[in-house]
């Protein structure tokens, strides 16, 4: 530990410091904060061992020697290496709801999120306790398919990844939550290994950015697996894939949903064809579309 960071006394201090540091270094903030002020409480709150909501009753408590260097060496990895918090943490939050991340799922952020937490599928579905089977394709960390078993208490949940890797963060999460009896795990790459099987209601959160996008993107971004994030030149190489083989696997009056970010303009005119229906959801509009059986190929 520095002389500086002996200076550092109160938990008041160490968040300044933070906060400081964060901007000087040029920080990407985006795998659950938007801000160095949100990126630093939360580090400084989870090194601490405090609850990850309750800052201000802590800001004047002073810091044993221990705590000190375990924050000075967080915070150095968070400038240094430029890891999101979510890696250091080993954790991300979807509002009261926690799983476990690594390097080996990209950090949970997905619209799809908000989507399900406010009933936005209520128009095609209005009736969620008649929704027997539900699939979350590319799930990654399995947080989707956790959020999906609890908006839809009476479906079989399939989360299907392509990475083995991504499934055993998923295993973890849904242990976690309890919910093993609920949701089946399944390697694939897409709908290969569902066989014939059909859903009420599909979600996908695939790869999805362009070319472009990956040549400029942060540092913090590159620690994320590129599988769950490179899609091609257009970014639709994945989105293509689904369209074409969704139909097969949707009941008939089954939807599906997909995650596209800020692509909405490059999709409308890779698929002219396509009735959509752009959702709006609390952390951004336009970013997913649905689209019912009826309208895809198959």
């Amino acid at each position: 530990m520095t002389a500086n960071h002996d200076e550092l006394l109160t938990l008041r201090d160490w968040l300044r410091y933070a906060v400081s540091r964060f901007n000087s270094g040029g920080l990407f903030f985006g795998h659950g904060t938007t801000n160095a002020y949100d990126e630093a409480a939360w580090l400084i709150l989870h090194t601490l061992h405090l609850p990850h909501d309750q800052l201000d009753p802590f800001l004047d408590a002073r810091l044993t020697g221990d705590e000190r260097i375990a924050l000075a060496r967080i915070i150095d990895r968070r400038v240094v290496e430029r890891l999101p918090a979510a890696y250091l943490t080993g954790e991300a939050w979807l509002r009261d709801y926690r799983f476990h991340v690594d390097q080996r799922v990209i950090v949970p952020r997905s619209y799809f999120a908000d989507l399900i937490f406010d009933d936005a599928f209520a128009p095609w579905l209005p009736d969620c306790e008649a929704v027997s089977n539900v699939l979350d394709l590319c799930t990654g960390s399995g947080c989707l398919a956790i959020l999906l078993a609890d908006a839809y208490p009476d479906a079989a949940v399939d989360a299907v990844d392509i990475s083995a890797d991504a499934l055993e963060v998923a295993r973890r999460n849904i242990g976690d939550h309890g919910l093993d009896q609920r949701i089946r795990l399944v390697q694939s790459d897409l709908f290969a290994g569902l066989a014939d099987r059909r859903y009420d209601l599909i979600i996908c959160n695939p790869p999805y950015v362009t070319a472009a996008a990956i040549d400029s993107l942060p540092p913090e971004y590159r620690h994320e697996p590129m599988l769950a994030l490179a899609a091609g030149t257009d970014g639709l190489d994945v989105v293509r894939r689904v369209l074409a083989l969704a139909g097969e696997h949707l009941g008939p009056n089954g939807i599906l949903a997909v995650e596209v970010g800020h692509n909405r303009a490059i999709v409308e005119k890779a698929f002219p064809w396509l009735s959509m229906v752009w959702l709006s959801a609390a952390s951004g509009e336009d970013k997913v579309f649905l689209v019912e059986r009826c309208a895809l190929p198959g």
